[in-house]
């Protein structure tokens, strides 16, 4: 019984085209080693070994498609770089849409300032950052201070109402 059996996983393995006498899950020609066992890379350059951070953060970056999102990114860490350090002091970069960059100034007259020099700033960023980030440029003046306070507010006459 148990030399029919045998014949019978010959014949098997014959149709498989495996060699009869050959184990399921096992490696040929790897000196009988162990598949699981750890081969050292050697000298040479080898996917295993350690990779500088940069190149992993920019194949994380691709592979995420988050492309655009740290493009837009760099307008805002290197913004002084890009457009000055006489203009960064007066002006700071609140969004960025669409090619649209909204830009914050510190008083009215840098904003009049920035509404001239709108071209150039453009220029200048497509330089630093690559062109087509930023298309067009909103300026905005300084904000007037909010009366408004907590998360409740009563409608009423405004900020008189504080005075007296």
């Amino acid at each position: 019984m148990a030399h029919a059996a045998l014949e019978a996983a010959k014949a098997k393995a014959k149709e498989r085209g495996a060699p009869p006498n050959l184990r399921r899950g096992r490696i040929t020609g790897g000196g009988g080693q162990n598949p699981r066992r750890r081969r050292w890379s050697g000298p040479g350059a080898d996917a295993r070994d350690p990779q500088p951070l940069g190149r992993l953060v920019s194949r994380l970056v691709s592979d995420s498609g988050w492309q655009d999102t740290m493009t837009n990114a760099r307008v805002f860490g290197q913004w002084a770089r890009l457009v000055g350090e006489d203009v960064a002091e007066h002006a700071q970069p609140v969004a960025l849409k669409d090619g649209e960059l909204t830009v914050r100034a510190s008083s009215t007259a840098w904003a009049t300032q920035l509404r001239l020099l709108q071209g150039k700033l453009i220029a200048k960023i497509a330089a630093g950052v690559g062109n087509g980030v930023v298309k067009r440029m909103r300026i905005q003046g300084p904000t007037a201070p909010s009366w408004r306070k907590g998360p409740r507010v009563v409608p009423g006459r405004g900020p008189r109402d504080t005075y007296g």
